[in-house]
């Protein structure tokens, strides 16, 4: 099949859609499908590439200042007379396509895709949504974000974040509703987005994991030339988060509860991989809390190193409610971590309660800070809870995900010339 993806976020950009855009496509690739990914140029000139099998063309865009690129680091806010100013703007804002449409067209027509599948409701997929119905090519789209993830971190809408959200909630869905078919990461996230009546929904939404490549995450005894790389002693109980350091991601949360289990367990860290907006408020309320010599920031880390961060870490922990699968829970369970979380959004899935580590309250502190006392303070704990963890991470093998979202593009485009038939014997009449 010839697969066109396109997506308004795109590798190397940390976060979700991007990693999974990009599994996805070089997945695809391997299979033997010939794949194009559009997405935004991350210099602002449109060019394109070939890499791994795939064709990638990066479209002409501009900067967005109000939301980072999850790619540069975020760097410290500008004091004015010793006082920190909020940061409202980045000088390594997010590139977004203004007026894709001309540019997505030329590329498809020359590629001429049997199916289209849309990872954003952005720019790009707008277009793609507009090419695919001027040219009947049968559309799947994934819907992979909450509202929360968007109005969070742009603090102007913060006054208004309340109705931005319903707005965006109901546009969100109406993105899926316009496809052959349609997919989300996990049942909760479908049934947060959704309403509840589907069969008014005129779509078939499914819920199919994102999938990682679990053959890159494994658990194993962690290399001591990484770690020491990153200024993590070999050997030590640690406490892990690997993901976008930004507000909705609840990382204070983490940080504060970590400071009852130094009290219990001095010899822990707490090791915070990755970066965002919410960076320096984390290193200062460590510092608040007289725990920033056992709170770590080593940045920003990707593949093949960051196996081997996972390797080191005795658990993992987040606070985040707002995510619709959480591709760093999958890496970690795959690693054989425990996992503390909290039980909002589609966490629970990968989280189960008792069986691979501990779901607490949404704001629970104290209930957090228990949790990993408990398991950093037992190793027949962590085993249990490891053993499980890679259990269910099974079920989220990038493989069968690829497998499947083959079955839907084929059964995509049996109903895309379906409704083509019918359309056609309408206008007979």
């Amino acid at each position: 099949m010839r697969i066109a993806i396109t997506s308004d976020l795109y590798y190397p950009m940390s976060n979700g859609v991007a990693v999974f855009a990009h599994n996805l496509a070089k997945g695809l690739a391997k299979h033997g499908h010939e794949v194009m990914v559009i997405c935004p140029s991350f210099t602002g000139k449109p060019h394109r590439t070939k890499r791994d099998g795939v064709t990638t063309v990066y479209l002409r865009s501009i900067r967005f200042p109000f939301y980072p690129d999850q790619i540069n680091a975020v760097p410290e806010g500008k004091k004015i007379l010793k006082v920190k100013m909020p940061r409202l703007a980045y000088r390594h804002g997010l590139w977004i396509t203004v007026d894709p449409y001309p540019a997505l067209k030329k590329a498809l027509n020359k590629f001429q895709p049997d199916v289209i599948h849309n990872q954003t409701a952005e720019m790009i997929a707008i277009a793609a949504r507009r090419y695919a119905k001027k040219y009947d090519v049968p559309m799947v789209s994934t819907g992979h974000a909450y509202p929360d993830n968007i109005t969070s971190q742009v603090k102007l809408l913060k006054p208004i974040k309340k109705p931005v959200d319903a707005m965006l909630r109901t546009y969100m869905a109406s993105f899926l509703k316009h496809s052959e078919y349609a997919t989300m990461p996990t049942e909760m996230a479908i049934e947060d987005l959704v309403p509840k009546n589907r069969r008014r929904f005129d779509v078939t939404v499914e819920p199919l994991s994102n999938g990682v490549d679990l053959s890159k995450f494994t658990p194993g005894k962690a290399s001591v030339k990484v770690l020491k790389r990153f200024r993590l002693e070999p050997g030590k109980l640690r406490v892990l988060y690997v993901g976008r350091v930004d507000p909705e991601k609840s990382l204070g949360n983490v940080v504060t509860a970590f400071a009852g289990v130094a009290e219990e367990v001095p010899e822990a860290e707490l090791v915070i991989v990755g970066d965002g907006t919410d960076r320096r408020h984390l290193i200062d309320l460590a510092q608040a809390l007289g725990i920033s010599d056992k709170v770590k920031f080593p940045g920003r880390i990707m593949p093949p190193d960051v196996t081997e961060i996972y390797r080191g870490a005795t658990m993992f922990a987040t606070a985040s409610e707002t995510e619709t699968q959480g591709i760093v829970l999958i890496e970690a369970a795959a690693t054989g971590l425990p996992l503390v979380a909290v039980d909002a959004g589609a966490v629970s899935e990968l989280c189960q309660n008792k069986k691979n580590g501990v779901l607490c309250k949404p704001g629970d502190l104290v209930g957090m800070t228990d949790a990993m006392v408990s398991i950093l303070k037992d190793a027949d704990l962590q085993q249990k809870y490891g053993e499980k963890s890679l259990e269910i991470s099974k079920k989220h093998d990038l493989n069968r995900t690829l497998k499947r979202f083959e079955e839907i593009y084929e059964e995509a485009i049996t109903l895309k010339g379906k409704k083509i038939q019918k359309k056609r014997k309408w206008f007979r009449r």
